[in-house]
């Protein structure tokens, strides 16, 4: 470092160095007396792993931060600055690989941006980088090289199980992947008919200044199409993004207690403890309704289930409501979980224990309460005789899978037919809830499920675009029955996964089977996916 302060000039990396910063930052402030007048420090670093990790040396600095582009734009350059001339020219087989090269980095540009749209960009957040791209063309290299043809599956297999395939930990966001290389990388490529969005075509063979000025020339302006998505998964992550903001704005503001309230608990919150005490129905009695099941049908199994988990998430409610209510009165020291329980009910939203016990959701304190209020009356009219209701509520369970299965058990105890050989048949009617009056001879009528990313054309019983501002579409009744695997019929469907909410990922529940005319893989890019709650 002496020699270097002499020069005037230091680069350092500090997250490799930490134990030495403490000796480091004395040598800095020691060298720089007297110092030359351009004597400077200049330093990388990486985000601390905790605020106490801080580091004095940056507190005193001056900082300059890397951000990462954002905009299929900047993502575009940016992927391409990772290559030369010279990349462009080492390969023998010249126009195949500077089609593929290029394609491979708008690739790499779409599934780094698409992070920017939540849940249904991906299911789960991945770390994508730019090592990724630079080994993925050397294997290109390599592979063109070695075959007197292109390996095109060969290619595609490598790259999205691979190279980026690597990072990836959840099936759909597999299938994803591999719909993105399957659409951009073929040999129709070669022929100049493959775009990689609408109006953005594969270019030309071009110079490396070319490809950059195509770019500039060609690529449309930034929007949820150019990564395949509609304009309104736009939408929903600005509102998401404005969602979180105001939240952080609510709990910044000061709260007003009651002079003598204790904890800083107001009267509003006594005022929601007590109306949700009041509205709590009681528990079910699991001895009646099992003495009322003569046949313990699946249905019933799940019926029952469905009372004992509900029971289980009503007495965590009524025990913490009454326990902070004696708090309040001072019949009780208030303790950090009762704490906890009163800010959650000032800011409207649901207390982390009740969540335990309960099923995924994203609504607001009052929008969840008023939902399991509708799930508890929905459970006392099946539990009074038992008969499966004309459309079951398939949001309404813990557990859907549940219910779906005991659709399978049913039939397969009727039938004769082994369980592991069944499949659920779904068929989307052209009825609403009010139209159904009486439940199917075989299966189940299910609603309130709504479509992301795309909506159902009732009249021509397909899937089709969206409309601008409506996010989220109703679904009508769907028809759900089981059947042999052997007879499912796969042809012009599109696999579309079902979710409990919009965070996706987790809250998986089935595979439904849904008609398409055109081809499914503009529903996989463009995230279409089932949810039972919004």
């Amino acid at each position: 470092l002496g020699q270097a302060a002499q020069q005037g000039f230091l680069l350092q990396n500090i997250h490799l160095v930490a134990r030495w910063l403490g000796t480091l930052e004395k040598m800095v402030e020691q060298h720089s007396l007297g110092s030359h007048a351009d004597y400077r420090v200049f330093m990388s670093a990486e985000p601390a792993p905790s605020p106490e990790a801080h580091i004095g040396l940056l507190e005193n600095a001056i900082k300059i931060t890397s951000e990462p582009p954002t905009g299929m734009y900047a993502n575009l350059h940016k992927a391409l600055d990772l290559f030369t001339q010279d990349t462009l020219e080492m390969c023998s087989k010249e126009i195949e690989f500077k089609s593929i090269l290029f394609a491979l980095c708008y690739f790499h540009a779409a599934v780094a941006e698409r992070r920017k749209f939540g849940a249904q960009g991906w299911n789960r957040p991945y770390p994508f980088n730019n090592s990724d791209l630079t080994i993925s063309i050397n294997v290109l290299y390599n592979y063109l090289e070695a075959n007197p043809k292109v390996p095109w599956d060969d290619l595609r297999y490598l790259f999205g199980e691979i190279m980026y395939g690597g990072h990836i930990t959840d099936d759909w966001d597999r299938r994803l992947c591999r719909t993105y290389l399957s659409e951009y990388i073929h040999e129709e490529m070669l022929k100049g008919e493959v775009s990689l969005a609408p109006g953005f075509l594969v270019p030309p063979n071009l110079d490396y200044k070319g490809y950059h000025a195509y770019i500039d020339d060609s690529l449309p302006p930034e929007s949820p199409y150019l990564y395949g998505l509609h304009p309104n998964a736009e939408i929903g992550f600005l509102t998401v993004t404005s969602d979180r903001l105001f939240r952080t704005v609510l709990e910044m503001q000061p709260k007003e207690s009651d002079a003598g309230g204790g904890a800083g608990v107001s009267r509003e919150e006594k005022a929601i403890l007590d109306e949700i005490i009041e509205r709590l129905p009681e528990p079910f009695s699991l001895a009646e309704i099992m003495a009322k099941a003569v046949d313990k049908t699946p249905y019933v199994v799940v019926a029952f289930q469905e009372c004992e988990r509900m029971n289980t998430l009503t007495h965590e409610i009524r025990r913490s409501l009454t326990e902070l209510d004696l708090g309040l009165k001072g019949e009780l020291t208030i303790t950090s979980d009762m704490e906890e329980l009163a800010n959650a009910l000032f800011y409207d939203s649901v207390p982390e224990p009740w969540m335990r016990h309960a099923y995924p959701s994203l609504l607001s304190l009052g929008a969840w309460y008023a939902d399991l209020l509708l799930r508890i009356r929905e459970l006392e009219v099946w539990t009074t005789d038992f008969v499966l209701p004309a459309t079951v509520w398939l949001g309404g369970f813990f557990n859907p899978q549940s219910f779906l299965t005991a659709i399978m058990q049913s039939v397969a105890r009727k039938n004769q037919w082994p369980l592991d050989k069944m499949c659920l048949s779904v068929e989307v009617t052209k009825k609403n809830r009010e139209d159904v009056t009486a439940p199917p001879r075989e299966g189940s009528y299910v609603h309130g499920l709504f479509m992301e990313g795309a909506r159902w054309d009732v009249p021509a019983g397909v899937i089709a675009d969206a409309r601008l501002k409506e996010l989220t579409p109703m679904m009508p009744v769907i028809f759900i029955r089981a059947i042999p695997v052997d007879r499912m019929d796969t042809k012009n469907v599109y696999e579309c996964p079902v979710y409990k909410t919009r965070m996706r990922g987790p809250t998986y529940v089935w595979t439904f089977n849904l008609k398409t005319k055109e081809k499914p893989a503009k529903w996989v890019l463009a995230a279409v996916a089932l949810l039972l709650q919004i």
